[in-house]
């Protein structure tokens, strides 16, 4: 079993790109579970991709949705109809510097 890294990230524009293996809601973590490709394993925090994609702070988590496409990145859809859009590269690097 793969271990999930929460410091696995690069510096922004670094990332190498890999597909999506693998996204699943932790709900007792509050995380997203990101599997990529190549193997690597993160855990990203709801909190952060709810704040990077304005969502509000009573809308609750109702399904995910890889891209099914490219497998670049997944969809998080909520009950109030708002939609979180998370990148490969959103998980994979650093957040660029202001």
């Amino acid at each position: 079993m793969k271990t999930a890294a929460k410091n696995a990230k690069v510096p922004f524009s670094k990332g190498k790109f890999s597909k999506l293996k693998n996204v699943r809601f932790l709900s007792w973590e509050d995380a997203f579970d990101v599997e990529f490709e190549d193997g690597l394993c993160i855990l990203e925090p709801h909190a952060t991709i709810r704040k990077a994609n304005k969502i509000a702070p009573k809308a609750r988590f109702e399904r995910l949705e890889i891209d099914d496409w490219c497998q670049a990145g997944f969809y998080v859809h909520y009950d109030n109809g708002q939609t979180a859009e998370v990148s490969w590269a959103f998980i994979r690097e650093h957040p660029p510097k202001k």
